[in-house]
């Protein structure tokens, strides 16, 4: 199906807060309208493409505000245009990518040079955070916030020389940064010592399990709640990432509706999904940083999430090469591939009753975009652009190596059967995933932002 106009019929429309049946009319990369279903589909205009989706649900496409996808640099453990491809196959519409690139991103011609790349390769809409150091403020200031998800802060050396650790340097950051600020909070100086701590009683020897007592719950809260004080003291609209514990959630709020919160709060899939009792099976393969933790965390992540103390979900998609994730505890590296899998993990847990479909679609879809201010994506709207996930909520399939699109090649739920299934992508009112088939034609666009 190549034709610029469908007319998505008779759908389950699951769109702010409320589900009902319509038929989405789709035109020039636009919802043109929304319409009651008609009663058959044989009186619709011939120049429209009609995709029957009677019992089948429409959603708004994923923006997931968080991942790695290793170009330019890294290319050995993915790219763009083999990532995206994930992406869109996963019902991920737009994404923002991280600085932690080789170079960093942290000039304007660095930054401009990896929108470049994604504008010739990326199949879905994108964006990328502008990286700090101790010494970038002037390139920062050159930020257009029209133009740029945010602005990076590691706040705990996760990976590579990005690490913000001058009080002096952090005290400008917050108070003169032009866009949103998104923070990577675990503290160092705690990560240190719990380190030399397990090497003295494993040695090589440890095991993934060790990781949460290495990056442990108070290293997450200290960082966390310095991120957060420095933002009351500027007024900075900050944004916390990859939040992991339940001590943490009691730095925000949800008794303030979300366009109203200067400090906001993102949660990862992993961290919903799995606990350290998953480290005997998983082992380096759900090494993430900050580290997965107990059953508890992951409880109260999940109550934090209906709640609304945690306003997004994401990903933090990182992959790396099996041989990189098959070496000792010390020597793997942190992080793993989610963003092929996030929303229907999400769906997943629906199915068991933690949420029901509006919750994810308000978490992955709605809230991003209300929270960076993204221009008309994340809603199903007229006049909106058409990005659009096509889901069969009864579907049944099984993770395996051979439907598995990262370029690394593996899965840290690989083996986990899923009782929902992706059937169809729009970007940009293009039908980008169809049923398996992905049209690599055509290519997403710089999302912007109303600041």
């Amino acid at each position: 199906m190549n034709s610029t106009a469908y007319i998505i019929h008779n759908p389950v429309i699951i769109n702010e807060g409320k589900r009902f049946a319509g038929d989405v009319w789709i035109k020039n990369g636009v919802i043109e309208k929304i319409t009651a279903p008609a009663a058959g589909s044989e009186n619709f205009p011939e120049n429209y493409t009609v995709i029957d989706a009677t019992g089948k649900y429409l959603l708004p496409g994923v923006i997931d505000d968080q991942v790695h996808f290793r170009q330019p640099g890294l290319e050995y453990k993915a790219d763009i245009a083999s990532e995206s491809r994930a992406a869109v196959a996963g019902g991920v519409t737009g994404f923002m990518d991280m600085p932690n690139t080789d170079p960093p991103a942290v000039t304007i011609d660095v930054l401009e040079e990896k929108y470049k790349l994604a504008a010739q390769t990326s199949l879905v809409n994108y964006s990328f955070y502008m990286g700090t150091t101790n010494d970038n403020i002037d390139e920062i200031l050159k930020i257009d916030p029209r133009k740029v998800c945010g602005i990076k802060v590691f706040m705990g050396s996760s990976t590579g020389n990005l690490l913000v650790d001058d009080d002096k340097a952090l005290n400008a950051l917050f108070e003169k940064a032009p866009t949103l600020i998104a923070t990577h909070c675990e503290d160092d100086s705690i990560i240190e010592k719990n380190t030399r701590f397990y090497l003295k009683k494993y040695g090589m020897e440890a095991v993934a399990k060790v990781h949460p007592g290495i990056r442990s719950a108070e290293a997450c809260y200290r960082s966390s709640a310095k991120a957060v004080a420095l933002a009351k003291k500027f007024n900075t609209r900050l944004h916390v990432l990859h939040l992991s514990t339940a001590g943490e959630m009691e730095l925000f709020r949800s008794d303030i509706p979300l366009k109203e919160k200067k400090i906001t709060a993102e949660v990862c899939v992993h961290h919903l999904w799995f606990s350290e009792e998953d480290y005997e099976e998983k082992g380096n393969f759900i090494k993430w940083n900050p580290a997965i933790k107990s059953r508890k965390d992951r409880d109260v992540l999940r109550n934090a999430l209906k709640q609304g103390k945690l306003d997004v979900v994401a990903t933090d998609h990182a992959p790396h090469t099996l041989e990189e994730k098959n070496r000792p505890y010390f020597r793997a590296p942190s992080g793993a591939p989610m963003v092929q899998h996030s929303l229907t993990a999400m769906l997943e847990l629906a199915h068991w009753g933690e949420w029901n479909i509006e919750t994810v679609v308000e978490k992955m879809c709605h809230n991003p975009a209300i929270l960076f201010n993204v221009r008309k994506r994340g809603f199903i709207r007229e006049g909106w652009y058409a990005d659009l996930v096509l889901v069969d909520m009864n579907r049944p399939w099984i993770v395996a190596k051979e439907n598995i699109l990262y370029k690394c090649g593996w899965s840290p739920l690989e083996g986990m059967q899923f009782h929902s299934k992706i059937l169809k992508t729009f970007v940009n009112g293009n039908l980008v995933f169809d049923e398996g088939t992905i049209n690599d034609k055509i290519k997403g666009k710089r999302l912007l932002f109303d600041r």
